[in-house]
């Protein structure tokens, strides 16, 4: 227990110094909008184009792994719109609960994993990461236009796939997917100018998760709050340790599934919530609760999983 603790706080620590930083007006307010920007649209996708462009898709556990993630996924969203109609929640909050319930912080997953498990976890980390961006994101404006802009729906496929073609994160997937089967090796010049972007990714980006965090829009439904808490700490990560251990997936693989389960919701929820008629002070409400609150659950749950893998 004590040295998985020693292993992650130095990353709520920098969490924690992007939120310091950003209410101490260091450097400045346009400094972390522009950054947010930068990590958006240039260090994660050359990170993600990087490490899937030279990662080992040939391992035989990779099929289960995808089929044990995308299925928590979808437990995760079953969950969240379940809760949301049984509860009577409007169309803006249900939404907002149902990304708390089932997006994921790639960023914190990866840190985390990185920092428990090295390279290899990292990796491992970073296919997941491949394995559900593009998952998400079509789930996620599916549902939410479904039930927000419900005139917009003869235009749900142009409008998908209008985002999907935008996205560098996918964008990078792709690319990073065809130079591994077709190429299969380093290309001079470009792996070595996306690592090297690549490794300030991390660090800026858990900045960038604390000074986003918006603790005085915490006032929020309870409720609300609970559920979406239940879904992602809790539904999202069991699911994935059961089928993990149905599948017989190795220990280290499967603990970074759960760690990718359970990582907090994205911060870029709030953002999706506000652009198509959500409630964005709740969606703000639901990643600042579930940010703070991993400090305590992600360790707690690796220290329980040591009694079972």
């Amino acid at each position: 227990m004590l040295v998985t603790l020693t292993s992650i706080l130095p990353i709520f620590l920098i969490i924690a110094l992007g939120l310091a930083l950003r209410k101490g007006g260091i450097p400045s307010t346009e400094f972390w909008n522009v950054n947010d920007k930068l990590v958006y649209w240039v260090l994660m996708p050359c990170l993600m184009f990087n490490k899937v462009s030279l990662a080992e898709l040939n391992n035989p556990n990779l099929i289960p792994y995808a089929i044990t993630l995308i299925t928590g996924f979808f437990v995760a969203v079953a969950f969240g719109v379940t809760i949301a109609w049984m509860n009577g929640f409007k169309a803006a909050q249900g939404t907002s609960i149902l990304q708390g319930c089932a997006r994921n912080n790639a960023f914190v997953a990866l840190a985390l994993s990185a920092s428990l498990y090295g390279p290899s976890g990292f990796e491992y980390a970073i296919l997941a990461s491949a394995i559900l961006i593009p998952v998400t994101n079509v789930v996620m404006v599916v549902l939410l236009v479904m039930a927000l802009q419900p005139g917009k729906r003869s235009n749900l496929p142009l409008a998908i796939l209008r985002d999907l073609i935008r996205n560098p994160h996918i964008i990078s997937i792709t690319l990073a997917l065809a130079v591994n089967q077709l190429i299969g090796t380093e290309i001079p010049v470009l792996h070595e100018l996306t690592r090297i972007l690549g490794l300030s990714a991390l660090p800026i980006t858990l900045l960038a998760v604390g000074a986003n965090l918006r603790v005085k829009d915490m006032a929020a439904s309870a409720s609300a709050l609970f559920f979406s808490f239940v879904g992602k700490m809790m539904i999202f990560p069991a699911t994935v340790l059961a089928l993990g251990l149905m599948f017989s997936l190795p220990p280290t693989l499967l603990i970074i599934a759960v760690i990718y389960a359970m990582s907090p919701t994205a911060a870029s929820s709030y953002t999706l919530a506000r652009q198509l008629g959500g409630d964005a002070p709740m969606m703000a409400a639901i990643v600042t609760l579930q940010t703070l609150a991993a400090v305590a659950t992600i360790p707690l749950t690796l220290y329980l999983l040591e009694w079972v893998v």
